[in-house]
């Protein structure tokens, strides 16, 4: 899902203010390096060539971006998936219970299964949502942002693509999160790699593929959405920034933030649907589809439960987006700065 690693700045440009006695300012066009890159970084042979390339900073900050938005608001995704999985109460009652009983790192049990593979797939999401963006807009011109029904198309195909990295890696988290919660029992595994190979024993790569369906019909559309909204919103905020680049920080973080907060609600109920899919093992099958889930959880549960922690996760929302727009837009600037200090916009342009 986008506010779970996916970060959602603009790719076709991005401008910095180098500090030092002269101030000037660098253009950097994300597409150009994309269709037209120098030989130097055509020719890369070894690791620390390709991140002292652009396209290894890049790499780089969409990994520190994902790191800092897991860390910011894996607690609450926690919460959402006790609250999804089952009728546990609130998500109040369900964090003073784990406190009281598992202790506060029990918040962050399974951690380490998104944290392995978020650099790779926010490289993957920026590089493929940049490229897909360009094909769909109507400018050819590198220097001019895509249209937004390029960003939106554009954000569907890469949402239904990343869903091939992220349905093994949310599956393998989510039995984690739920662990000594359910069914799960004293003697699970305890560890991402221990899950991992437990279910490719038992249930072959099929198993860690359960819920890849939902997985892509849940993230096409939402990330449609979310890359629509936070260009249009940072459009709003900032006018102008789409093609200056001169947004302030503050502009990224509240534009990054409804744009998560737009996507989640637009796809909660597959969400939910979702989880119950994935948190089923081989000995405890009880749902035989995505049809005969979301049947039984109404008839079981209400309707209601298609909504059930939705507040956690729009909390948690706008608050890893927040978190993923701030280190990876200090990352960039640090990157391409070679490490000097650099002001940062923060003027109130709301």
């Amino acid at each position: 899902m986008v506010g779970d690693a996916p970060s959602c700045r603009r790719l076709w440009s991005c401008r910095t203010v180098v500090g030092g006695g002269d101030r000037k300012e660098t253009q950097i066009s994300y597409s150009k390096r994309i269709f037209l890159g120098d030989e130097s970084e055509t020719s890369m042979d070894f690791w620390p060539e390709f991140l002292a390339s652009s396209w290894g900073k890049e790499f780089l900050a969409g990994g520190f971006g994902g790191v800092a938005g897991i860390i910011a608001g894996y607690p609450l995704d926690t919460l959402r998936i006790r609250q999804q999985s089952s009728n546990a109460g609130s998500a109040v009652s369900i964090l003073r219970r784990v406190l009281a009983t598992e202790g506060p790192s029990a918040l962050y049990r399974g951690m380490g299964a998104p944290l392995a593979a978020v650099t790779f797939q926010n490289a993957m999401v920026f590089q493929t949502y940049a490229l897909l963006s360009r094909a769909f807009g109507s400018s050819l011109e590198p220097t001019v942002p895509p249209s937004y029904k390029g960003v939106a198309l554009g954000g569907v195909g890469t949402g239904a693509l990343q869903s091939l990295l992220l349905t093994p890696v949310e599956l393998i988290k989510i039995r984690l999160q739920l662990q000594q919660h359910t069914h799960f029992g004293a003697g699970s595994q305890t560890g991402p790699i221990s899950i991992a190979r437990s279910i490719f024993k038992t249930e072959g790569l099929g198993g860690l593929y359960r819920g890849l369906t939902i997985t892509v019909l849940r993230d096409a559309p939402a990330h449609g959405l979310y890359f629509w909204t936070y260009e249009y919103m940072r459009e709003r905020l900032h006018p102008g920034c789409r093609e200056g680049g001169q947004e302030s920080l503050r502009t990224m973080l509240v534009a990054g933030g409804l744009a998560g907060v737009a996507s989640w609600v637009c796809c909660y109920p597959l969400d939910v649907v979702k989880t119950r899919i994935q948190a089923q093992t081989q000995s405890s099958m009880k749902y035989g589809g995505i049809v005969d889930c979301f049947v039984k959880s109404t008839r079981e549960d209400g309707y209601g439960v298609l909504w059930r922690g939705l507040g956690t996760a729009v909390a948690r929302a706008f608050v890893v987006n927040g978190a993923i727009f701030s280190a990876y837009e200090l990352s960039l600037r640090c990157f391409f700065n070679n490490g000097r200090h650099e002001s940062i916009q923060t003027e109130n342009t709301m």
